[in-house]
């Protein structure tokens, strides 16, 4: 059997290291890192390309190693030994047409963000300019005129600062310039690769310069693909599909290939079979369910997709405490204000909506894929696409009449969602401040009707789980946590979950001291609506276990007692 590159530099026996964060694929591959090899992207590529092509993914799905490995590839003096041993090898005739044959240019637009239109701009020549510079071989070449070094010059010139000095049409020039320097010096055209292209265009619009943004990269990008007979072909990705009227104006044979599309689905994100030899390798194959559980279910045309940043960074986490839970890594590496911008629009019934995706069940909506930023938040229907082609929510099913099934697709993102939806309610609740004391006064003054009606109130503004598989105990939970963040602001109030008290713990107690009165409060589930049967027991429990006993040892004069019983958006309060 032919032994891969790593195997040949580390020997068989050496355990490779995990790719935490590795995006430089010759890093990956001479660095001793576990590799699962997206090489097929590469002939499928050539095999389909158009002129322009664009990959829109989530974040953490492999764009960017992806990118980096096509320019390892593409290169002229690239190392032909880095892909030894992976599935492009085997194709000799496309490795010998294309391998180290060309120029690239290959640019990420990460960073070319501010908090104006100045910073950005700054950025964008930076980034480019780094590039250019790159090609520093440019300012000795023969094939060049003086007037086209002169040229390259002014891409590469900075001033005191090192800040790059070239001008606004400069840069927007400035692909376009450069792939045609060095087309004329290599004699051949040039592949152009652009990452993260639409990053650029997100931070515009969240700090308010977006259309003086999206004028700069439709004449940068048309520039450099639309009129530039010096490219060969170019790559884009990033998260959104914009407009082709926003940004792509006019270019032809413009490929775009989305998380709907069939082609290239399983080159971004690990396939099941890629994690179950990831595990084996690493002698992890119990966890295989729970990683499954937690972060697979991304649907990429037909096929199921694990987050490979996720999966890698369990493993990783499972090398150092083999007994550690799953934990959320995405939240980490991704802006989740689209979740919560989501949330503040929602009236009764996406509120509905929202508690049925939480709770595992699938809605129908119409998703489009091509937007601008501006579109974002015109309207609702639009949030669901872009939590859609984000991935807070993956397809289920086959499009039926225009409307794709959505579901959320694992517990990671489902955590999300609850916790993005718990800070929106207790934002919520605290507008109407002086309902918010109402309330929480007619706890000191036995006024169970205003309690039981203020409480119903607020659990009709939140979301409720309706999972049936979720323990009781799990469901008792949610109430105790939103009485908790409704207590939070009472000035004067002592507030304690899950004391020790008597001979048990009590779910809330409060000791409100300047008044000396003392509040226990018991929940439960009320099952088929048994609110009633739900009190009493909750109240017995009380007595039974004698919760009062360190109130009085604190000097309350007065207690309290509230055995609630709460049922979906329905509660009923009794006092003991």
């Amino acid at each position: 059997m032919r032994q891969s590159f790593q195997e040949k530099k580390y020997g068989m026996a050496e355990i490779v290291k995990l790719p935490m964060g590795i995006e430089n694929f010759e890093e990956m591959r001479t660095k001793g890192y576990y590799y699962v090899d997206k090489t097929g992207l590469i002939k499928t590529l050539l095999e389909n390309q158009g002129k322009v092509n664009l990959f829109t993914r989530p974040r953490r799905f492999g764009k960017t190693l992806n990118m980096s490995m096509l320019k390892y590839f593409f290169q002229q003096g690239s190392n032909a030994s880095l892909f030894d041993g992976l599935d492009i090898s085997k194709e000799k005739r496309l490795c010998d047409t294309f391998m180290g044959k060309f120029p690239v240019l290959c640019v990420t637009l990460k960073g070319a963000t501010g908090e104006n239109f100045a910073e950005a701009k700054g950025m964008l020549r930076r980034i480019i300019g780094k590039e250019a510079m790159k090609s520093a071989f440019l300012l000795q070449s023969d094939t060049l005129t003086q007037p086209e070094r002169s040229q390259y010059k002014a891409l590469i010139n900075t001033d005191e600062t090192g800040a790059f000095t070239m001008s606004d049409e400069l840069l927007k020039d400035s692909l376009q310039l450069l792939s045609q320097l060095l087309q004329k010096h290599f004699g051949q055209s040039v592949i152009m690769l652009i990452d993260e292209y639409d990053v650029p265009l997100d931070k515009a619009y969240q700090s308010g310069y977006y259309d003086l943004m999206v004028e700069l990269i439709r004449i940068l990008f048309g520039n450099a693909f639309k009129t530039n007979d010096s490219l060969e072909f170019a790559v884009l990705t990033g998260c959104l599909r914009i407009s082709k009227e926003s940004i792509f104006t006019g270019l032809n044979n413009f490929n775009v290939y989305t998380v709907k599309d069939v082609q290239y689905n399983e080159y971004f994100g690990f396939s099941d079979m890629e994690v179950q030899k990831l595990l084996e390798y690493y002698g992890f194959t119990e966890k295989y369910d729970v990683i499954k559980e937690w972060y697979d279910g991304y649907h990429f045309g037909e096929l199921e997709i694990y987050c490979p940043w996720d999966v890698v960074s369990y493993c990783h986490a499972l090398k150092i405490n083999p007994s550690v839970s799953p934990q959320n890594y995405w939240v980490n590496t991704s802006s989740n204000s689209i979740v919560r911008k989501f949330i503040d629009k929602a009236d009764a019934t996406i509120r509905d909506e929202i508690e049925l995706l939480v709770s595992g069940e699938t809605i129908r909506k119409k998703i489009r894929q091509e937007l601008t930023y501006r579109d974002l938040d015109s309207k609702i229907d639009n949030l669901w696409s872009i939590l859609f082609t984000t991935g807070y929510l993956t397809q289920h099913g086959a499009d039926d009449s225009g409307l794709t099934g959505l579901v959320i697709p694992n517990k990671e993102i489902q955590w999300i969602f609850q916790e993005q939806i718990q800070d929106w309610f207790e934002a919520e609740t605290k507008r109407d401040t002086q309902m918010l004391e109402n309330f929480c006064r007619a706890f000191e003054e036995n006024d169970t009707a205003t309690i039981e009606k203020g409480f119903t109130s607020y659990l009709r503004k939140t979301i409720s789980t309706r999972d049936n598989n979720i323990k009781k105990e799990m469901k008792e939970n949610f109430y105790h946590g939103i009485l908790l963040g409704l207590f939070a602001g009472m000035d004067g109030w002592r507030v304690r979950s899950n004391a020790e008290s008597g001979e048990g713990y009590s779910d809330i107690s409060v000791e409100v001291e300047e008044k000396e009165i003392g509040i226990i409060i018991e929940l439960k589930y009320a099952e088929n609506a048994s609110f009633d049967k739900g009190c009493k027991e909750v109240l017995k429990q009380i007595d039974d276990r004698n919760y009062e006993e360190a109130f009085i040892d604190d000097g309350m004069t007065v207690i309290r007692k509230y055995g609630i019983a709460c049922y979906k958006k329905r509660c009923k309060v009794i006092s003991g």
